[in-house]
């Protein structure tokens, strides 16, 4: 199976170019085929940058999601897992997620040993991520499934001092999440400080429903953003999201 090749160094050089990145995550449960149709359209496929599956709980198949996917975008699927069964040799990489917000070893290493066999025969592309949970207003999927706390959105130094050690420990990104439909984005504050301490990818999703809001993030900061619960039911409003500056 051919597969888009070296994703992790196009990041780095699309940041090295001063070039917005956005990503699309798309919950196998919740869109159909006829929904991927029209979200990947070719001109809304072309603004994009990657596609990441994944979620929670999932009981839909995870490979023919991907393989729908394949049938109208070119664009490089990345698996982002909420379990260690969440893999699909579909895909074109995956992300390594550590939750390193949390206290839970599950989240930082069990589920890791568990997946670890199946991704090194993969041959999928690993891009180990540190996942840091930042509390929204209201409790998250991810809070309940992973037993752990987020980090209080007030709290812009112990999330710095979190995305550091992420750093320092080897990941290769940060993915900085409120949680997937949020009642509150992270704040411009926390992005723009941790954006300042490290020199790794940032990645900012969670509750962001309007281009103001994307264009927000990435002016504080954000590398790539991630747009997910809002084009959920209405997968024509990406167009309208796509409309950030450039």
């Amino acid at each position: 199976m051919q597969r888009t090749q070296d994703i992790y160094n196009t990041i780095l050089k699309k940041i090295s170019a001063n070039q917005r990145q956005v990503a699309v995550l798309i919950d196998p449960d919740e869109y159909s085929e006829q929904n991927l149709n029209k979200l990947f359209s070719r001109d809304i496929s072309n603004k994009i940058d990657y596609i990441f599956v994944g979620g929670s709980i999932i009981f839909s198949d995870i490979g023919k999601c991907i393989d729908n996917i394949k049938r109208y975008s070119n664009k490089p699927v990345i698996v982002f897992p909420g379990h260690s069964t969440h893999i699909s040799n579909n895909a074109d990489a995956l992300l390594l997620l550590s939750l390193i917000s949390g206290r839970n070893p599950e989240m930082l290493i069990g589920n890791h040993i568990i997946a670890a066999p199946k991704l090194k025969q993969s041959g999928l592309e690993i891009i180990s991520t540190g996942y840091i949970l930042i509390e929204n207003g209201k409790t998250s999927s991810v809070q309940y499934m992973s037993n752990t706390q987020p980090i209080p959105r007030e709290k812009v130094d112990i999330a710095v001092a979190t995305a550091i050690a992420g750093e320092l420990l080897g990941l290769k990104m940060i993915y900085l999440e409120a949680g997937s439909g949020a009642a509150n984005p992270v704040k411009n504050k926390m992005i723009e400080s941790i954006k300042s301490n490290i020199s790794i990818p940032l990645l900012v999703g969670g509750g962001l429903k309007t281009a103001t809001d994307i264009n927000s993030k990435f002016n504080a900061g954000a590398d790539i953003v991630v747009i997910g619960n809002a084009i959920e039911n209405n997968p024509e409003i990406l167009s309208e999201l796509l409309k950030f500056d450039k």
